[in-house]
């Protein structure tokens, strides 16, 4: 699976929203989008997560480090 592939799962969840993948062992992702306002910290990472299930827990992707901000949050 690409960071490509991996990029448009989560556009789809996050329209207009932006997002970067580092691709290594550990896949860093970070997600800007203003679906997190008033949204825990945890919550964020379950959304961010959700669309990538699958993939995670069929070995596609392995470890993945989330990053979810609000648009305040990343200036």
């Amino acid at each position: 699976m690409s960071s490509a592939d991996i990029r448009a799962l989560l556009e789809k969840e996050f329209p207009n929203s932006e997002i970067s993948i580092q691709e290594g062992y550990h896949n860093e992702i970070e997600v800007v989008s203003a679906a997190f306002e008033g949204v825990s910290a945890v919550k964020r990472q379950q959304m961010v997560y959700k669309p990538l299930t699958e993939l995670i827990t069929g070995g596609t992707v392995h470890a993945v480090k989330i990053s979810a901000l609000t648009p305040a949050e990343k200036k």
